[in-house]
């Protein structure tokens, strides 16, 4: 092949790469202006969908919507029941929002609400609590009571009789209809062969506006499991981490509900329990007794130790096979962060100061010192 031959072929590929490489920037400049394209557009329908979001989301809207934010509801719950009537177009732009500001506090009741007020005037009504209309009156439900206390207490405070409440509470048809307004909260568990009451523990103690003369036993008891599925929706992801569930978290927290005398001793005696359980050591709490008696124990005594109830700690390993209370919101939370101690027991003196130990040897000298020698 001659040379002048070799040099056109040369030339010939040169000219074809360059050719190739004009094509691919072309290719590459217009996918780059494509994404660019692409980019702003999405930028824009973002931003537009954000800025309309913290506007009204009818300015022009006239119509009132009445809006109850259960006892106990936190932002999530909230922003949820917003978006459900319609007063907020996104639960999760007021959310965020909400959080951006660092809004917190916000009030259970009732709301006369209305889409054309801003997320800025929503939160403001929220944390002052102006309601849509004043309760007609209110029932306080106290920690740590049994479903047969709450329905005296009921019964004391509405139309509704203490009868009337329990075989409401206790019905298992009307229970499993609950189950599915409050799938969260109720499971198949409280239907268990030894649980003595479906709903008891269930019940969250709070003081309950009722809006109404006579509210029915449907409404007494809705009021109260939705403040127990807002205040445990909380620790849903903890739960499941810990492949715990609701009711095993209800159980413990009204054994501590039960135990405590001081809000900084719940912590304490969830890490005593803890303790015990990990060792398959008895927990041996006195309340379990009285609950397995169906009866308020002012003193436990041996012998009162000595039924054969599933309930009772000193028999039976583990925690019971339900709650025997209503626990607070203080008593929920000691469950899910316990103090991190090596106690496994502790008493308490007539005054209700509760001392504890490591050991048998110092349990003993505790009960010697603050127990027996007061009694003398």
């Amino acid at each position: 092949m001659e040379k002048g031959s070799k040099k056109e072929i040369m030339f010939d590929r040169m000219r074809e790469k360059k050719k190739e490489v004009k094509i691919v920037r072309k290719i590459v400049f217009w996918i780059a202006i494509s994404i660019l394209g692409i980019g702003l557009i999405g930028g824009l329908i973002t931003y537009n969908y954000i800025s309309k979001g913290l506007k009204a989301y009818d300015p022009n809207s006239e119509e009132i919507i009445e809006v109850e934010i259960p006892i106990g509801s936190g932002l999530n719950n909230i922003s949820k029941i917003l978006e459900e009537k319609g007063v907020i177009k996104s639960a999760s732009l007021f959310k965020y929002y909400a959080k951006f500001n660092n809004e917190s506090k916000f009030q259970a009741g009732t709301y006369d609400l209305s889409k054309s007020m801003t997320p800025d005037e929503l939160i403001k009504s929220l944390k002052t609590g102006k309601v849509y209309h004043e309760p007609v009156f209110t029932l306080t439900v106290p920690e740590g009571l049994t479903l047969k206390e709450i329905a005296n207490i009921v019964e004391k405070r509405t139309d509704v009789s203490a009868e009337d409440f329990l075989a409401y509470v206790n019905d298992k048809e009307n229970i499993e209809l609950l189950m599915g307004k409050y799938p969260h909260l109720l499971k198949e568990e409280i239907f268990g062969e030894q649980i003595k009451f479906p709903l008891e523990g269930y019940l969250f103690p709070a003081t309950y506006p009722f809006y109404e003369e006579q509210p029915s036993v449907e409404t007494i008891v809705e009021s109260m499991l939705e403040a127990t599925e807002a205040n445990i929706l909380p620790y849903l992801d903890y739960l499941e981490k810990n492949d715990k569930t609701v009711h095993w978290l209800l159980t413990f927290a009204s054994l501590l509900e039960k135990e405590a005398t001081a809000q900084s001793d719940r912590e304490t005696i969830a890490s005593v329990f803890y303790n015990r359980l990990a060792i398959d050591m008895p927990l041996q709490t006195d309340p379990t007794v009285a609950y397995a008696h169906g009866e308020h124990l002012s003193r436990t005594y041996y012998k009162d130790l000595e039924i054969d109830d599933p309930y009772n700690t000193y028999k039976y390993a583990g925690i019971p096979p339900g709650p025997i209370a209503g626990a607070g919101k203080s008593s929920i939370e000691a469950v899910v962060d316990p103090a991190q101690t090596k106690y496994l027991y502790f008493l308490a003196d007539s005054k209700g100061v509760n001392y504890f130990a490591d050991s048998y040897k110092e349990h003993l000298s505790n009960r010697a010192k603050y127990i027996d020698k007061k009694a003398e």
